[in-house]
């Protein structure tokens, strides 16, 4: 049995109390269970859930420009997609700020809750105007589920696989994809139009009801209860992951590594918070930023108009373009799958790398084969599965920058921000590409195919440049806690006041 996890190191008035701590070595050192299992069950079933949602949307935007559905013009029918992106936006930024203030769990299961109502919702609407606001809604509900679960996911996860899961978790967007492509051609082809597009969001809505039954059994995060001055309930915490993990493994490894001396707070000033982080990580925050608005452009832009581009360039009926979802989902999940233990391997920068210019090349190559009628539906579609075999890989890795590059006590908040300011940046994609396509001019889609491509590729040299060896490293050891510095903690006893503590 470890020695105790915590220790009280002093006092520091009324305020909070330095402690001594070895839990994230113990939560690291744990063999792979049943419990690790639960939580990339129940936390990451939220990629699908997305990219059953966005694929949804997609699959049936054709179907809902006709007249006896919701009449949308094309650009009402893409614009939808772009309430969505909003309402994810905004969702991230509220919710990863709570995330961090209220806890992990308590936020991860309201936001799946408020996606769950307003999906129900999104099958009822009666106008474009109640779809986007039901979309925008729900949206928001999907992007604070990306703050919670990230950062819950890697607080979980022990350090030497902490990217490949990571990888692999984000790259289940994929399943929820072709799931949806696939019920969404079963709905439209055996179920009246009118009715079979309503009948989707409902089948999210009973995979949602699913995730918070799972949900209930996995726990708060013990790092995040050790900086909020829950010391006794962390411990607690990490001694029922131990005992379940030795009903597999009874001999567990001795916890390895200097203890982590943290000043526990209950209440966290953000504004400090923000100031260190700019203070000590400027080129992580260019990183970060580079690598989500890469990826964000060129899957926002792509896939909520991919059907309106088999429909209006290769005379796919909208009955049957979903189905050709499937094959390039497929794809989208492989890439992770296969690629992802190499992050934990090769290492960050050089996969990081590879995999975002990579698919940019591929891309601008694909769009040349396609303005000069090379492609059809079939190849068009093999093209995108090689494609997006690298990008999903790149893209997942983005995500598992962004959580695991900054301290702690904002690590929420830090994925909510880059996540909101990537897709903010994206927000109009779905719009510009169905406009691009409402010209019926290839080349003009080419256009939008280049804007995509080149932000991948910029983002690839970024990270060649500026991506930190983060594997196989722990979370503390890549970046301190903000309430970790000892510089801070002999200050703050003195009674100076630093805000921008060193390591």
């Amino acid at each position: 049995m470890a020695a105790s996890s915590a220790i009280a190191a002093g006092e520091l008035g009324a305020t909070g109390r330095v402690i001594e701590t070895m839990i994230p070595h113990r939560l690291d050192r744990l063999p792979w269970s049943r419990f690790h299992w639960r939580v990339v069950i129940g936390l990451g079933i939220t990629w699908v859930l997305d990219g059953f949602e966005v694929t949804l949307v997609g699959a049936i935007a054709s179907v809902l420009t006709k007249r006896d559905t919701l009449h949308l013009s094309t650009q009402e029918a893409s614009s939808a997609g772009t309430a969505y992106l909003l309402g994810a936006v905004c969702g991230a930024l509220l919710f990863g700020y709570l995330t961090d203030r209220l806890g992990r769990k308590k936020l991860f299961t309201a936001t799946l809750a408020i996606y769950l109502v307003f999906t129900v919702a999104s099958a009822f609407a009666w106008d474009f105007w109640s779809f986007a606001a039901f979309r925008f809604l729900a949206g928001s509900g999907i992007g604070g589920e990306y703050s919670a679960i990230n950062s819950a996911i890697d607080e979980l996860i022990p350090a030497r696989v902490r990217g490949r899961v990571d990888i692999a978790i984000n790259g289940s967007w994929w399943i929820g994809t072709a799931t949806a492509a696939f019920l969404s051609f079963e709905l439209l082809q055996h179920v009246r139009e009118n009715v079979g597009w309503r009948l989707g969001f409902g089948l999210g809505a009973i995979l949602a009801l699913a995730i918070i039954a799972i949900r209930r059994f996995i726990p708060e995060s013990p790092r995040w209860l050790l900086i909020h001055g829950r010391v006794e309930d962390a411990e607690r915490v990490v001694e029922k992951i131990e005992d379940e993990v030795r009903k597999e493994h009874p001999v567990l490894a001795e916890p390895k590594g200097e203890p982590l001396v943290i000043h526990q707070l209950e209440h966290l000033s953000f504004p400090n918070i923000a100031r260190y982080v700019i203070d000590k990580y400027p080129s992580r925050a260019v990183l970060g930023l580079a690598l989500m608005v890469g990826q964000a452009f060129l899957y926002n832009s792509i896939f909520f108009t991919y059907t309106l581009v088999l429909s209006q360039f290769f005379g796919i009926s909208s009955h049957r373009a979903p189905l050709f979802l499937i094959p390039f989902s497929i794809g989208n999940v492989l890439g992770p799958l296969l690629l992802g233990p190499l992050f934990d391997t090769v290492g960050r920068r050089p996969m990081i790398t590879f995999t975002y210019v990579t698919s940019g090349v591929l891309l601008i190559i694909t769009g040349f084969l396609f303005t000069r009628d090379v492609l059809t539906a079939t190849t068009m579609t093999i093209a995108w599965c090689v494609i997006f075999f690298f990008a999903s890989a790149g893209a997942s890795s983005a995500y598992l920058t962004v959580s695991e590059l900054f301290p702690l006590e904002a690590r929420a908040m830090a994925i909510a921000l880059f996540y909101a300011i990537g897709t903010g940046c994206a927000v109009a994609s779905p719009s510009i590409f169905g406009a691009l396509i409402a010209t019926h001019s290839k080349t003009n889609v080419y256009y939008g195919y280049l804007v995509g491509a080149a932000l991948m590729i910029a983002a690839g040299l970024v990270a060649a440049w500026l991506a930190v060896p983060a594997e196989r490293r722990s979370l503390e050891e890549i970046a301190k806690p903000f309430t970790s510095a000892r510089e801070w903690l002999t200050s703050t006893a003195r009674g100076s006041k630093m805000c921008c503590p060193g390591p």
